[in-house]
């Protein structure tokens, strides 16, 4: 078992300090957005890396983790599609790297099969079924107007920069929905992590803690 970090930070504004390991850029911009806009409780200072790919996510995490300066580190990443191999691969290593069985569960939050879903869901109730983008270019298009959505950084862009705080509220309802069982589509837990990040009450972080500490 890795060691704990510290009960508190070197954070000059007192505020607690939250990592998030992104998949991609897709996950990192999405983020990026809300924090900018404010709906997550001010308690909380979030920082947000971008692992470049899901393989990069196992030591970007250890990293942090190990590094003393976040009170709890969580990742966000796709499920992609059966046989689930990376994903499985991510939770696996995260387990191992604290000696606690499943505490991958409240690490890992996750969009099965994609982050899309989530981000479509501040305009429309989607579904999707595959993370290709090609097959999905022509919800995107429904929902946004962005037509032959294929993730490039100025698509993005636009993407993110329709997302509002009243659209934040609709996004919340819908996949407040979402089953929370990372094998089936259309699933995903992104609320929970939406209501940690929102909370007065603070004690969510030393109850992760505990957890990481129960070996």
């Amino acid at each position: 078992m890795k060691n704990r970090l510290p009960n508190f930070l070197n954070n000059p504004d007192d505020r607690i300090n939250i990592c998030i390991i992104c998949e991609g850029y897709e996950e990192y911009e999405y983020l990026t957005r809300l924090k900018s806009l404010g709906v997550w409780n001010e308690n909380y200072n979030t920082v947000l890396i971008n692992a470049e790919g899901n393989g990069n996510i196992p030591a970007r995490y250890q990293d942090k983790f190990q590094n003393g300066l976040f009170e709890v580190v969580f990742a966000f990443c796709d499920t992609e599609k059966k046989p689930y191999e990376q994903y499985i691969d991510i939770k696996r290593k995260i387990n191992d790297f604290h000696g606690v069985d499943n505490i991958s569960d409240q690490i890992i939050i996750y969009a099965n099969p994609c982050t899309l879903q989530i981000i479509l869901s501040h305009f429309q109730d989607v579904r999707l079924i595959t993370a290709v983008k090609r097959v999905n270019a022509t919800i995107v298009e429904e929902c946004t107007g962005i037509k032959n959505y294929k993730a490039k950084a100025d698509q993005l862009r636009i993407l993110v920069g329709l997302i509002t705080e009243d659209n934040y509220k609709d996004m919340s309802a819908r996949v407040k929905l979402f089953p929370d069982d990372d094998t089936m589509l259309g699933s995903s837990n992104f609320i929970r992590l939406m209501e940690l990040l929102s909370s007065e009450d603070d004690d969510w972080v030393q109850d992760i803690n505990q957890q990481l500490e129960s070996c």
